[in-house]
């Protein structure tokens, strides 16, 4: 199998052919031995680096994050994943009986939970915009929430990228229509920041939520929760702690409120500086390169599945980012194991040495096969996908 080059920069398993960056991420050694020293140094005096030293450190961090996304880092706050993100807004926000908050077919699993959660607590609607697929053009999904929007919509939960279809989902388009509209959007970016070019600040959704250590590389337990400074007044973190009766003046309740939620290990968020050092330096053209160059890789591999396979594309090139969906034959067992484990995936793995999801869409028995392209892939591994499904599905 040849290689990338870029393989050496992570530590992932020599004999797995890793095609699913896109699950969980992976990190970089170099950030990783980042974390231990920051762990080492905290273990050394912990009551010096929480009491004393964090509070410029997560100062520091938030500042590198906000340069990368194009926001104001007063306007971010740490947490340890998108879900929680996706919690922390629904929960904070007040709603009445009746209301409607909108969603699509395609929101991944753990935040249309929350979505339900919240809705009968408020004994509101979730209602659910059914998107066209395969996808015509980034219009029609516009065009498929907006026919949804009712006088009693407050609010819009939509993926940035889809996780089940990896579908680069028109956000600059949605967030000006539903804010003509009066109805605000909180944007599920797991899979956004580090795979697609991203501006806050040109965006104006009212929240984004998005994980560092997927496509940014940072270490499990960095993600980040964006919320526009008109609306930080009452929205608070799920846990309440320390901040909340601060009589400091110096800093925003909401800075107040977020930046300490209780005793945890900060080091994962105060390694993102050192993951878009690391990953930023491995091409001469930085993030825009590395964004571009995975990108370009996706499409190819797409193309090259979709021509082995015999299936057309599920959406337009304009629609792909780092990720990419192929259509599968319908006929294998599709029974999920007993952790929810396509068994299709598992003998991937086990009998050919390919981790990569395989994904029911739209219903059983369709599904399809989710390719992730990151900096230490290589078009072979692509083509011995490809010769694992052929020998597998016929």
């Amino acid at each position: 199998m040849d290689a990338s080059p870029f393989r050496s920069h992570w530590s992932l398993d020599p004999e797995v052919t890793f095609l699913n960056h896109g699950s969980f991420g992976a990190c970089p050694t170099r950030v990783l031995e980042e974390q231990s020293r920051l762990r080492a140094r905290m273990e050394a005096e912990p009551v010096r680096f929480l009491h004393r030293e964090m509070e410029a450190l997560s100062d520091a961090a938030r500042a590198a994050l906000g340069a990368f996304l194009d926001a104001d880092a007063d306007d971010l706050a740490f947490v340890t994943n998108a879900t929680t993100g996706v919690n922390t807004v629904l929960q904070s926000l007040r709603f009445a009986p009746g209301d409607e908050l909108l969603t699509t077919d395609h929101e991944y699993n753990a935040s249309r939970n929350a979505l339900d959660f919240v809705a009968r607590r408020w004994g509101m609607k979730v209602v659910v915009a059914k998107l066209p697929w395969p996808v015509p053009s980034p219009q029609a999904v516009v065009d498929a929430v907006l026919a949804h929007v009712s006088e009693r919509t407050r609010l819009l939960l939509i993926d940035h990228i889809s996780s089940q279809t990896a579908l680069v989902l028109p956000l600059a388009e949605l967030v000006r229509a539903l804010r003509e509209r009066g109805v605000e959007t909180l944007v599920d970016g797991a899979h956004g920041p580090g795979q697609v070019p991203l501006s806050l600040r040109s965006l104006g959704a009212a929240y984004y939520t998005g994980n560092c250590h997927k496509w940014m590389c940072a270490p499990k337990g960095a993600a980040f929760l964006y919320v526009r400074k008109d609306l930080q007044p009452g929205l608070r973190p799920v846990v309440i702690s320390h901040g909340y009766n601060s009589r400091r003046k110096d800093r925003s309740q909401f800075r107040l409120d977020f930046d300490w939620t209780g005793t945890g290990d900060p080091t994962a968020f105060l390694c993102v500086p050192k993951a878009l050092e690391v990953v930023g330096g491995m091409l001469p053209g930085g993030w825009p390169e590395v964004m571009a160059s995975n990108r370009a890789k996706a499409l190819a591999a797409r193309a090259f599945l979709c021509e082995r396979l015999g299936v057309a594309p599920h959406c337009p090139e304009e629609m792909v980012g780092s990720m990419a969906t192929v259509a599968l034959p319908d006929g294998f067992p599709t029974e999920p194991t007993p952790l929810g484990v396509d068994p299709l995936q598992d003998r991937l793995l086990f009998e050919h040495g390919i981790e990569v999801p395989i994904t029911p869409w739209p219903r059983p028995p369709h599904r399809h096969v989710r390719v992730s392209a990151q900096l230490y892939n290589s078009h072979a591994e692509y083509q011995r996908l490809a010769e694992a499904l052929d020998a597998l599905l016929r």
